[in-house]
């Protein structure tokens, strides 16, 4: 069928999936509704809207999953903290690329960090319950915001737009100063924005984490993924931007999904400060029956969540650490290739009248990566997805984001093949040929 389709193929496909504003799309809506479209006219769709990997596994986790699984190990039951080969690589590999000292007790493995972010907000949230609600250093996550709804636990948010450097103090606490914030969340690398938070401003968040008493909760999916520096030397400068260094109130999140290719078997790890770790606090003792952070992560959060982290991932993930670490395995070299095919969709969209949406860190201009954000005109996110997918085109808006600028989320991972480019520069010349 030609391009741009029927609006009326695209109103079947809202309608079938009980979608009643596309704006408010979720990554997975909006994936259900392409392939509906799909479907129905019988023609590819370029989908930018979901982060799946797309570049193969690393082999050294494949390998020594299936030797784990030879082994037996599948009939067992992990223990609950982590195998100890696990725990032990998490902690080398954060001091290699991160520079901070995490002991590897508080190394802890998660389905994801996924898992590790929404049992980690039932954790902070139960800390003190004056501290009710979770800060969101938006644009972020969608899903995020969904596990805080589903929980049922409180949340805030800003758009950090038109608040970076010195603007980020006098913002960020002017919501900890009220003194119900117990968490706050932000991705670096940003999803969406692929901004990266600077050393300046990580020192501004942990400062003010200390003195409110607040847990920074790090989202670290695109590890070293800022590609305007060598990031990928390991216990060599320079390292990874961290928070880790400005407060001991901090949890990281560090997921093999992206950075190793592995998002299939769903393993991460969720890495305590030791400060945190060991803290005490009367209301957990009082839910859950045991006062120290680490009990009831582990013995009442995380066990009622899933009993475990699948026990031959642990090997997977524990294997292909120690090869980072090792520097036998270049996982930061390897993801260069999303840059790459960032570069040339990024030159595709300007050319066709797009402009990049958060397109600076500070004075200098994002890093090229897995996503990026593209607006055009006046187009509201909403207006531009529904215009674009009329295209062949689906991608979210950023408003699903949290953001509050107009636009939407360009994801590369799954443009791996030659004859995408051209189809993308097809249709965005279709596009801009109808709105010019």
């Amino acid at each position: 069928m030609r391009i741009p389709l029927p609006e009326s193929i695209l109103a079947d496909a809202l309608r079938a999936g009980d979608v009643t504003d596309i704006s408010r799309a979720t990554i997975r809506q909006t994936g259900d509704i392409a392939r509906y479209m799909e479907r129905e006219a019988e023609t590819e769709f370029l989908h930018l809207e979901m982060g799946i990997p797309g570049l193969k596994p690393e082999q050294i986790g494949v390998q020594a999953e299936i030797a784990a699984l030879k082994e037996g190990v599948a009939s067992i039951y992990p223990n609950m903290f982590g195998i100890p080969a696990l725990k032990t690589e998490a902690s080398r590999f954060i001091k290699a690329f991160l520079d901070t000292q995490v002991a590897p007790i508080g190394c802890i493995p998660t389905v994801g960090s996924m898992q590790g972010t929404f049992t980690a907000f039932m954790l902070c949230a139960a800390f003190d319950p004056r501290r009710d609600t979770v800060l969101f250093i938006d644009p972020g996550f969608p899903v995020q915001r969904t596990q805080t709804n589903v929980l049922g636990i409180k949340s805030l948010s800003f758009d950090i737009y038109e608040y970076r450097g010195e603007a980020l103090r006098e913002k960020l606490e002017s919501y900890l100063v009220q003194g119900n914030i117990a968490a706050i969340v932000y991705s670096n690398p940003n999803n969406p924005a692929w901004i990266c938070l600077t050393e300046q401003e990580l020192q501004t968040i942990g400062e003010l984490a200390t003195k409110y008493d607040a847990v920074v909760m790090e989202d670290l999916a695109y590890l070293g993924m800022d590609f305007r520096k060598a990031l990928g030397r390991p216990f060599e400068p320079p390292y990874q931007a961290t928070v880790s260094r400005y407060t001991d109130n901090y949890i990281l999140f560090i997921s093999a999904s992206k950075i190793f290719s592995y998002a299939g078997q769903r393993i991460g790890i969720a890495a305590f400060s030791d400060a945190l770790w060991s803290r005490s606090f009367p209301a957990l003792k009082e839910r859950f029956g045991m006062a120290r952070v680490s009990d009831a992560y582990i013995m009442a959060i995380l066990y009622g969540a899933s009993s475990g982290t699948s026990h031959a991932a642990q090997y997977a993930l524990a294997a292909m650490f120690k090869a980072a670490a090792d520097g036998d395995l270049d996982f930061i070299g390897k993801a260069e290739e999303y840059a790459r095919r960032a570069r040339i969709t990024k030159e595709m969209f300007l050319r066709h009248g797009f402009h990049i949406v958060y397109d600076k860190d500070m004075d200098e201009p994002v890093s090229d990566g897995f996503f990026y954000t593209a607006g055009f005109g006046s187009m509201t996110g909403g207006e531009l997805m529904r215009e674009l997918m009329l295209h062949g085109i689906c991608a979210i808006t950023l408003n699903t984001t949290g953001s509050q600028q107009q636009g939407i989320r360009v994801c590369v991972s799954q443009l791996n093949e030659p004859r995408q480019f051209d189809m993308l520069e097809e249709r965005l010349a279709a596009f801009a040929g109808k709105h010019k």
